[in-house]
């Protein structure tokens, strides 16, 4: 139990619901995606959800089974609720995290940028920070503080309505917790954000972008940390890039599985890594840059001619005419410079500046 990560939830409740009801066709939020998610990261110690309870009748009888701690935020005349709950929420956390120093892990559920600082803060206090909030009602501002970002849409057991479903504000149906019409206040709900992301359509996610990413990423590693780079490793790195990295979304069950499939596509190689479970990951050395090295070297050639020079700019289209699916980043290059300078360091080339030219110039590589 020790070599448990202990988790803190905090649950702008309001944010939450209101987010899911509005962009789920009127569904009701349901808190079990949530602690199935976060059961997989840690034993959970704190659970605490903050709204003005008289709105959300159901919803507190679902949250007080699941052992949620419900904190009052009353209406008050003249007041904004809204503020109200955010500090409370904030003040709080903050609170716990000083007082329980092992609580490693706090999990701010809301979409709502105004809980920025108080992740910045969280993060200074040397805790890590999971966002939970819902798609097209999260700010996006939000994701990129947190040290992951778990979209509610995209977690296990969330069905998802279709597209035309959530561009207007349905009707919330009966036993969705909120009162009706009549019942409710003068003053309504806050909405669950200020900025929103927008609503178009998210493009779809290629594995090949995510094998660029993934080669870029080893190559880093590699460059700047000593000793081999780990799965899990690779893992953290990834989330810390992208919070909101998550190997499902590109149709995978587990990052090993990902991992397997980018391995057989010679995008990167495994090896037994020090713990069981944990491979070594590392770009292929040979094979798919040899072939690169010799492609630019014969492009070169062509270009030249006779004791010539190609210039760098331009270059790069020349190689996709001779083969339209060549990428540097696959290979582990940020730039196609970058990648040039390998082929001079490898012999394939030679490269130099020239400031009559203002750009690289590359010739064949000479014995």
């Amino acid at each position: 139990m020790d070599q448990e990560d202990r988790i803190a939830l905090f649950l702008d409740y309001e944010n939450l619901a209101l987010g899911v009801r509005d962009h789920h066709g009127g569904r009701a939020f349901d808190l079990r995606p949530i602690a199935d998610a976060l059961a997989e990261r840690g034993r959970v110690v704190v659970r605490r959800a903050y709204a003005d309870w008289s709105y959300f009748d159901e919803d507190r009888r679902m949250l007080t089974r699941s052992h949620v701690e419900l904190i009052e935020i009353p209406q008050r005349m003249g007041a904004s609720r809204k503020n109200a709950a955010d500090i409370k929420m904030a003040v709080d956390a903050v609170e716990l995290a000083f007082e329980r120093e092992y609580i490693s892990t706090f999990v701010i559920g809301t979409g709502d940028s105004d809980f920025t600082p108080l992740v910045h803060k969280l993060r200074e206090l040397n805790k890590r920070v999971i966002g939970v909030g819902v798609e097209n009602s999260t700010s996006a501002l939000l994701p990129p503080a947190c040290d992951e970002f778990l979209f509610y849409d995209r977690l296990e057991g969330v069905e998802v309505p279709p597209a035309a479903g959530r561009r207007g504000r349905a009707a919330r149906p009966a036993g969705t917790g909120a009162p009706p019409p009549a019942e409710r206040p003068a003053e309504p709900p806050t909405e669950p954000t200020v900025e929103t992301a927008p609503a178009a359509e998210e493009p779809a996610r290629d594995v090949d972008t995510l094998s660029v990413l993934v080669a870029q990423t080893v190559a880093g590693m590699q460059g700047s940390a000593s000793g081999e780079v780990t799965a899990s490793g690779l893992k953290r790195t990834l989330l810390r890039k992208d919070p909101t990295f998550s190997e499902s979304d590109y149709g995978f069950r587990t990052f090993g599985e990902l991992l397997r499939h980018l391995a057989g596509h010679n995008v990167i190689e495994l090896a037994a890594g020090p713990a069981k479970g944990d491979p070594e990951v590392s770009l292929p050395e040979r094979g798919d840059r040899e072939v690169a090295f010799a492609l630019l070297r014969s492009v070169v050639v062509d270009l030249a001619g006779e004791g010539g020079a190609a210039a760098l700019s331009g270059l790069k289209d020349q190689l996709r005419r001779a083969r339209p699916d060549f990428s540097e980043k696959k290979l582990g290059y940020r730039s196609f410079l970058q990648f040039c300078k390998a082929a001079a360091t490898s012999g394939a080339v030679e490269l130099r500046w020239s400031a009559e030219a203002e750009d690289y110039l590359l010739t064949p590589h000479t014995a």
